[in-house]
């Protein structure tokens, strides 16, 4: 059984890059933040997405709560905006449509039916707008809802020394 579903684990390795393990351990080893830099993600989300650690260490979070498609498709959504030629935009569009708009993918993300049926007729005339209201559903969702959850987090209270890490014990 182990030997049949070996192909899950290597598609699920893939989705992030060819190596997102050995690209954690980069970020992780070189962007390391001072608990001061750490502190100033709290201020807001976007702080916390515009570092590229923070980013990482969010990502990690996330996963731990089974929810790392809303970051995903949040970025899908950042990527797709710089895209110029209409042709590469088309293919993203439908690409991001199946993989987090479609109702039972693989990556689903929780939108209202208003929001899905917009996108469905963003679908037909794409601009780089046309995923703007479900990025922004996501964004407020992943504020109201992960992230604080991730301030109170204890990899969070680690990096801003806040908390010991569980690994030091204490030798008194």
């Amino acid at each position: 059984m182990k030997n049949r579903l070996t192909f899950l684990r290597k598609k699920t390795n893939d989705r992030h890059g060819s190596n997102p393990a050995s690209k954690l351990e980069k970020v992780l080893k070189s962007d390391k933040p001072t608990p001061e830099e750490a502190l100033k993600w709290a201020e807001s989300l976007d702080a916390l997405l515009s570092h590229k650690y923070g980013l990482v260490v969010f990502r990690s979070f996330l996963q731990t709560e089974f929810s790392e498609e809303n970051l995903d498709f949040w970025l899908a959504c950042e990527d797709f905006k710089r895209i110029k030629s209409l042709s590469k935009m088309a293919s993203r569009a439908k690409k991001i449509f199946t993989e987090y708009i479609s109702i039972q993918s693989c990556k689903e993300v929780n939108l209202d039916s208003y929001t899905r049926v917009h996108i469905k007729e963003n679908m037909e005339n794409i601009c780089a707008d046309c995923f703007d209201l479900a990025q922004s559903r996501i964004f407020g969702l992943m504020e109201r809802d992960s992230y604080p959850r991730f301030l109170r987090s204890d990899i969070y209270l680690e990096l801003t020394n806040q908390k010991r890490p569980s690994s030091v014990t204490d030798p008194s």
